[in-house]
């Protein structure tokens, strides 16, 4: 048996230590560890692998990506009262688990995961707090170097996030988030995870989303992309040659030159149709 099978429940670590979830970091801890190992198996496997994990709470999760094999996790930690749960996974692991106190949105992940030895690509597994899933996913997702520092990206999200993760073309799902997820990656839905799961249970249900890097994209100029699928979807019950316009220019000859009707909605356009706009647009 592990040492960390010894360790006590996590809620009498909770209790004992008062470390009950603060609403305003988005907090819900998954104490069940069936459910814990379930969401490392579907991230791995992970033997010999490095892990990054983000907001791991009491340690619940970090437990189970141990368990499974990791060489070592990284956590990412911004609530100091649980920083000495954490070392006592990190010593019944052997030295497995760094913890860094900070938060997720600010820190330089490459620079990160060099400093504390680790080896990239990393994978990213967690239960994101909920307040700033998107964001992360976000900057991840836009990284200036692709392929980049994780390889595979295994995450909690509100349900209604992970759909539009994977949302088809043509679907009101469909969105900003969907075409930046399905250009670098391919994502699908996992599982659903009911709110009885969590301590405090959320109002809503969540999903378990596996993000796989595509290691060669189509290529599109970044920053383009991220302006024309804003200006697209910022107005996306107009016709494109209507939202477009916010761009500052005529969008008639970008849409001529990416092909797309201009009487279209951003909603009908699939991916590859705003990476040839993104190209048009940074073309001048």
């Amino acid at each position: 048996m592990s040492r960390i099978e010894t360790l006590p429940s996590l809620r009498t670590v909770i209790e004992a230590a008062d470390l009950w979830a603060k609403k305003s970091l988005g907090q819900n801890f998954l104490l069940d560890l069936n459910l814990t190992r379930r969401i490392a198996r579907e991230a791995g496997p992970l033997d010999g692998r490095d892990v990054l994990e983000i907001g791991p709470g009491p340690g619940g999760l970090t437990r189970a990506l141990l368990l499974e094999g990791a060489r070592r996790v990284l956590a990412i930690e911004r609530d100091e009262r649980f920083l000495p749960a954490l070392a006592d996974i990190d010593a019944a692991s052997g030295g497995c688990l760094s913890v860094e106190p900070a938060d997720a949105l600010e820190v330089d992940e490459p620079a990160l995961l060099a400093r504390h030895g680790l080896a990239s690509p990393v994978r990213v597994v967690a239960n994101l707090p909920y307040n700033v899933g998107t964001a992360l996913l976000i900057k991840w997702l836009t990284a200036p170097q692709w392929p980049t520092w994780f390889d595979g990206l295994t995450l909690m999200f509100q349900r209604e996030v992970a759909e539009r993760i994977v949302a088809p073309v043509g679907g009101k799902a469909y969105g900003r988030l969907s075409v930046l997820a399905q250009w670098r990656t391919s994502a699908r839905i996992l599982f659903d995870v009911h709110p009885s799961a969590f301590v405090p249970p959320p109002s809503i249900v969540s999903a378990v989303v596996r993000l796989d890097v595509n290691p060669n994209p189509e290529p599109a100029p970044l920053a383009a992309l991220e302006t024309v699928t804003q200006a697209a979807f910022g107005q996306r019950r107009k016709m494109l040659r209507a939202s477009l316009k916010s761009l500052g220019r005529d969008p008639l000859p970008l849409l001529e030159a990416a092909g797309i009707e201009p009487t279209l909605r951003a909603e009908q356009v699939p991916v590859a149709g705003f990476l040839a706009l993104a190209r048009a647009f940074a073309a001048g």
